[in-house]
């Protein structure tokens, strides 16, 4: 235990030594300039001749100077949702009528409180992702845990008995893509180029700022990784006796 504790104390005291002798180096010193590409976001992402009209300088880079590529990164998210779908691919229905115990009256109380919470939470953080840090990712995966809570406390057959069904979650999350990729292409047919934003979207609604396509963005990501998050959380609570005689059937065939 003496010789644990001392190597221990001698990584934090070279940990500890190191952060000092970098303060102190010119490198690790922050810069004094803005790089020409981080002055021009900061410029021109609400300001500037090529503004995105938002604020929030990350969200216009990641979905308007640098757009297309968060249009791939959602289609790689996608495909690693189905991805983990095919895994846990069920043929046979799972098993609704079965009895739903769940935990106590007051965990169940206690649960819902927080479940709409959390809802109300990631819908602010999604829809307010132009104006302040945060986005339709950060908001769907925040959603995904409210579904997380219910899960355990209410059973799983207590939601699919509710309609909350993986195949119903499937389908609103290819909805939900869809429209990402119909935002992007709609400005197209007005001969503008793939993914414009303020040259076709309205910077605002009724004198609320939206950001042009930010929003919309904001807002279809949000319910697609909500979606799909949830889905995947779905098949990975079903019965373990639901996947046995699956595998049984596959095995015997």
């Amino acid at each position: 235990m003496s010789k644990r504790f001392t190597v221990l104390a001698i990584i934090l005291a070279l940990a500890v030594a190191s952060a000092i002798a970098l303060s102190y180096m010119d490198f690790a010193k922050p810069a004094k300039e803005l790089k020409p590409i981080g002055l021009f976001y900061v410029e021109n992402s609400y300001f500037g001749n090529l503004t995105a009209r938002s604020p929030e300088a990350v969200t216009a880079i990641v979905w308007d100077y640098r757009g297309l590529d968060t249009i791939y990164e959602s289609a790689v998210f996608f495909l690693a949702i189905v991805g983990g779908l095919s895994i846990f691919r069920l043929e046979s229905p799972q098993p609704v009528g079965k009895e739903a115990k769940g935990l106590t009256r007051i965990s169940k109380t206690g649960t819902k409180i927080i479940a709409l919470l959390i809802i109300s939470v990631s819908a602010s953080i999604a829809l307010h992702g132009h104006l302040t840090p945060g986005g339709g990712f950060q908001g769907g995966s925040t959603l995904a845990v409210a579904p997380l809570l219910l899960i355990p406390v209410f059973s799983i057959t207590r939601l699919l008995s509710a309609g909350i069904t993986s195949k119903r979650l499937v389908i609103a999350r290819s909805a939900a893509m869809t429209c990402i990729g119909l935002t992007a292409l709609l400005p197209v047919f007005r001969g503008l180029e793939l993914a414009s934003n303020l040259s076709f979207y309205p910077a605002e609604i009724g004198g609320e700022l939206i950001s042009g396509s930010l929003f919309f963005y904001n807002l279809f990501e949000y319910l697609a990784v909500g979606s799909g998050f949830t889905a995947v959380f779905l098949y990975l609570s079903t019965f373990e006796e639901i996947y046995r005689r699956e595998i049984e059937k596959e095995v015997g065939a």
